[in-house]
């Protein structure tokens, strides 16, 4: 198997980790070992991994009809009741239609068409370009990874398009003035947009995209005012706001959306992950009103909206997503995640204090933990160290598995996570951290020694 984001030496000089089974917040190799999952698969197995009611509308559904398309003014069932539900649980700002994918890469891949038809309906054929933000991560299909702002998606790519323009990364810790409080960290920023726009020339910029909290870019939560001063200066030059919810949706912040937490009021939305607990792949795009009228009358002109995917509103994708919003609600999944969060997260911050620790940040129930010397942003460990990926390996040979990206850890578990779960998440980690601790005193006293 091609694998990927693995480098081809992991393939061929190690075994690979094979999950066989999962169960709540647990999976289980091949050889039986069971591992607390902190990552819920990639930030998506928010119920857990074996939830018997969504099994049950998978199998049902399959046995009623495991396939119809929705092309044509043809449809089914499943589709049109998500699409109606989405609508009614998104209250942020007005949603009118609702296009399914299969990912959230192909969610953010359609925003793009979505708005370059959108302008050119309008006749704004030069109102093309699109501002995302470094350290950003929207998917890896050729657009969705021009969108990001992670270089290792670009390297050898020839990426990213030409289309795509990155503005500052928010993380506050990292690169604040001395003496600069979040609100003004978050004008400068607005400020630095403000000033790209202008440069690049407002009829050129057709869209800005943004995640309420920053995923695979290192778990980076919005400073003090950022998000309303984006959105005024986004609105004062009529660039619409594409939310890409794809992490944060249905819980994962103690919210429904990531939205309804920084008051974000954007014109279209990017579903993915927990939408199915990612039981089935499925993603979604909700279309604000005066989007979706100008689609709909260009669609008229040219005969069709000739976009779409095979398995778009795929029936038994839908009737997953559908049995899961209903989980969400009838077991009042984002009271859970906000009682049982402050757990999680102060929990893991009473590590702060360990000196190879920089920052520990995160909200509700996504954290990041980034390993620096002095606990400075600017004294990082040298790279063959490999300080991350050691941290990672000894939660693994204690039974936990993370995810790691250089010298930061990333955790987002499952919603169903229990109190005792949490504890034995905080043990892990301890023991992981104090191993860690060890080696980079190792690694220090053979530096002087050379």
């Amino acid at each position: 198997m091609l694998a990927p984001f693995t480098a081809g030496w992991q393939t061929t000089d190690l075994h690979p980790l094979v999950i066989e089974k999962s169960e709540g917040s647990y999976v289980y190799d091949v050889n039986g070992k069971k591992y607390l999952d902190s990552l819920a698969g990639l930030w998506c197995t928010a119920l857990g991994g074996n939830e018997p009611r969504l099994v049950a509308a998978a199998t049902a559904q399959l046995n009623k009809l495991p396939f119809y398309h929705s092309f044509w003014n043809r449809t089914t069932k499943p589709s049109l009741d998500l699409a109606k539900e989405l609508l009614e649980t998104f209250t942020a700002s007005k949603m009118a239609k609702v296009f399914f994918t299969n990912s959230g890469s192909e969610a953010n891949d359609t925003q793009v068409k979505l708005v370059w038809y959108y302008n050119n309906a309008l006749g704004r054929p030069n109102k093309k370009k699109f501002i995302a933000r470094a350290k950003s991560y929207h998917g890896s299909t050729l657009i969705a990874a021009s969108l990001s702002g992670l270089p290792a998606l670009h390297k050898k790519f020839d990426l990213p398009a030409p289309f795509v323009l990155h503005t500052d990364c928010p993380h506050y810790w990292r690169y604040h003035l001395p003496g600069e409080t979040e609100e003004e960290f978050s004008t400068r920023l607005a400020n630095n947009l403000e000033n790209l726009i202008v440069n690049e020339g407002p009829e050129t910029i057709a869209a800005f995209i943004a995640e309420p909290v920053m995923g695979a870019g290192g778990v980076i939560p919005p400073p003090a005012t950022y998000f309303e001063k984006i959105q005024g200066v986004v609105k004062k030059y009529d660039i619409l706001f594409i939310a890409d919810e794809v992490i944060c949706a249905f819980g994962r912040l103690g919210t429904m959306f990531g939205c309804e937490m920084y008051n974000i009021k954007p014109d279209l939305v990017s579903l993915a992950k927990a939408l199915s607990s990612a039981y089935m792949p499925i993603g979604a795009v909700m279309v604000s009103p005066e989007v979706s009228e100008v689609v709909y009358s260009q669609s008229n002109k040219l005969g069709s909206f000739s976009h779409g995917f095979t398995y778009s509103g795929h029936p038994v994708s839908c009737a997953v997503a559908i049995e899961a919003l209903k989980l969400y609600k009838e077991r009042n999944i984002v009271e859970k995640v906000q009682s049982i969060s402050p757990r999680f997260q102060d929990g893991v911050k009473s590590f702060s204090d360990s000196p190879i620790v920089g920052e520990i940040r995160g909200t509700g129930l996504i954290l990041a933990t980034e390993f620096t010397d002095n606990k400075s942003p600017n004294d990082p460990f040298p790279p063959e160290w490999g300080i991350g990926a050691y941290f990672g390996a000894q939660c693994e040979k204690h039974g936990m598995l993370v995810r790691v990206a250089g010298d930061n850890i990333m955790m987002s578990p499952p919603f169903i996570i229990t109190p005792k779960e949490v504890d034995e998440l905080i043990s892990i980690y301890r023991k992981a951290l104090k191993a860690t601790e060890e080696r980079v005193k190792e690694l220090k006293s053979q530096q002087k020694t050379q």
